[in-house]
This record gives structure tokens, C-alpha cells and sequence, in this order.
């Protein structure tokens, strides 16, 4: 936005002045390394030749179907308002603090009066767009009953590091079989996607990538961020909403916090839960996330609609070509 308001002519212009502005240092130290250069024959990005041979190249990959327009869950940028490539991404990850909630999701059953699911999540801010839980086929679950006469449902490995603060509320613990979580349905925590039930929303899945490491042993599944969330998403023909805007606010889908900054609204929908009795606990985690190298604002992983060249077809003949190359 700073450049379009800048003028994008402009700010062409002032590039081109600083591409060349050390050139003469460059020459010394590049020789002083021992780098050989041909120092006659050079090209600079900026030149229309060359940025016409890249058009070339790119006109060449549509000529021969290679390119494609794909909806796909990047990492994103809010304030350069751009996806980074996976190599730009390693270049920014750091230990951050990021809440840790695990949230009831009451099980859509007139014979489950009381039954819910526990999941757990670092990002609260995505629970609005909750499309899916998901558990692991291979993870054995389990109801837990109190003496309240709630039920909930987790990984039977996690119930005493979920429980540690709570245990004496345990009156008895049954099994839970797979099969008849994958069969259940349950009431979304917030009514902006309620009518997307009828697209197949708000239902349990298997994930291959569930496990009990940490968490509850199920999976907030939320199809426009994150990649696992997304593949997920296309194999259970889940909808996929992304109610962001370019800077990563909430647009009016999700009126209530329409304008705001998805990284701010981890407490309001936290203190939300807590009002509802949706929310069961709350901590938080330090974990590596990953941050722009540019500018140093955290990433958002989104889907977005952005352009693709269809690797995977010449892919054999890239390593083909490769092998033929002497490196150095």
C-alpha cells in the first residue's frame, strides 16, 4: 500500500538508482575473494531485456499448460500482504508465546445430553472458521464421566496430563471407539458458518497427522489455515472459509471482530469461550513460529489464490538436465 501510495513509476525509478550505487566496492571485493566474473558480459535484473526473458520463459511454461492459478494454504505475510516461498520462511522462525486452549464441542445428539469432544489448539483465532475436528484412526479414545454429569471425550494417553489439575472430578472412565466418533456430529462454538452444517461442516474426520504428543488427541480443523487443514479439507470435501482481508483482519463474515487484526482477538474469543462454558482450560506454549525475514511480523498460514508452475510433469526431466551439469 506504501508503494502504490508512493507511486509505483516512482518508486521503479528510485530502485533503479540504488542497484548500481556500490558497484565499484562490489568489483573490489568480489576480486579480493577470488571470485571469477565476467565483468564485460553482466546483466542486471532491472534491465527490460533480461525481465523480457523471464516473460519469455513464463509465456513458454503457459504455451505448454504448465501454468496454473491454485487455491492453496501458504504462508503469508499481513503486513508485506504477500505468501513467502517455504525457503524465505526458514529464514524467520523464533521462540514465541502463543496461547494454549482446550475447548468443549458439544456433540449434535439427543442421546448425548452432556457429551462433548475436547480439542486443543494454539490459535484461537481460527476457531471462528472451525470447520472439522479431526481424531487419529490408530489412537485408542476414551469418555470420561464426572461427577457433574458431563462427558468428554479425548485420547485415553492424555487423560491424566488433561485431568492433572481436576482429577478428583473423574467418576469413571469407558472406551470410545473410532468408529462411532467418525459417525458424530457437533454444534460449532460460534454461528457464522452454522448453515454450512448441510455441506458436510462440523463433523468428526480422521487425520493421519493426529497424535498424542500433546493436546487432547483431536485436531481443531479449520480448512483456510494451515496446510494439514487444507489437504484435510480437500479429501473429506470439506468447505473452506478464509474471512480474511489482505492485511489479515477479519472481514465482515465475522462481524464481531470485523476490522480486527487476527493475532488480537485471542483474548476476546478466549474470554468468550470462558462466558459461553465452552472453554474447558487455558495456558500457554512456547513454540518456534515463523516470522517474515523482511519486516518481521509473524506469518499467517492461509489459503490464498496465487499462481503455480505444475512441477511434478517436468520434474524428471529437471534432474535429467541436472545430471548432466558439472557443479561446482
Amino acid at each position: 500500500k506504501d508503494i502504490v501510495e508512493y507511486g509505483v513509476p516512482r518508486f521503479n525509478e528510485y530502485c533503479r538508482s540504488l542497484v548500481l550505487r556500490y558497484t565499484a566496492e562490489w568489483e573490489s571485493l568480489i576480486r579480493r575473494v577470488g571470485r571469477w566474473v565476467d565483468w564485460s558480459d553482466q546483466y542486471h535484473t532491472m534491465d527490460v531485456e533480461f525481465m523480457e526473458s523471464v516473460w519469455w520463459v513464463f509465456k513458454s511454461l503457459w504455451d505448454q499448460g504448465l501454468v496454473y492459478e491454485g487455491y492453496k494454504s501458504l504462508a503469508y505475510c499481513p503486513r508485506c500482504a504477500t505468501p513467502l516461498s517455504n525457503f524465505e520462511v526458514n529464514q524467520g522462525y523464533r521462540d514465541t508465546q502463543d496461547p494454549s486452549i482446550t475447548v468443549r464441542f458439544r456433540v449434535r445428539d439427543r442421546d448425548s445430553e452432556n457429551l462433548s469432544i475436547l480439542a486443543w489448539t494454539t490459535t484461537p483465532w481460527t476457531l471462528p472458521s472451525n470447520i472439522a475436528l479431526a481424531v487419529g484412526p490408530e489412537i485408542d479414545y476414551a469418555r470420561v464421566r464426572l461427577h457433574g454429569g458431563e462427558q468428554l471425550i479425548l485420547a485415553r494417553a492424555l487423560i491424566e496430563q488433561v485431568f492433572r489439575k481436576s482429577d478428583e472430578e473423574i467418576l469413571d472412565v469407558e472406551d470410545q471407539s473410532v468408529d462411532e466418533l467418525l459417525e458424530m456430529r457437533y454444534e460449532p462454538l460460534f454461528d457464522y458458518y452454522q448453515d454450512l452444517a448441510h455441506e458436510g461442516a462440523f463433523r468428526v474426520v480422521a487425520g493421519d497427522f493426529v497424535s498424542t504428543s500433546d493436546g487432547t488427541g483431536v485436531v481443531h480443523v479449520a480448512p483456510g489455515f494451515g496446510e494439514e487443514d487444507y489437504l484435510l479439507g480437500l479429501r473429506e470435501k470439506l468447505p473452506v472459509v478464509c474471512p480474511l482481508d489482505e492485511d489479515c483482519r477479519f472481514t465482515s463474515e465475522i462481524h464481531d471482530y470485523e476490522g480486527e487484526f487476527v493475532k488480537d482477538v485471542d483474548t476476546p474469543i478466549i474470554r468468550r469461550l470462558r462466558a459461553d462454558g465452552s472453554l474447558f482450560g487455558e495456558s500457554s506454549i512456547e513454540h518456534s513460529y515463523p516470522y517474515c525475514w523482511r519486516c518481521e511480523s509473524p506469518l499467517i498460514y492461509r489459503t490464498i489464490s496465487t499462481w503455480f508452475v505444475k512441477v511434478e510433469q517436468i520434474k524428471n526431466r529437471m534432474i535429467a538436465a541436472n545430471a548432466q551439469i558439472w557443479w561446482i
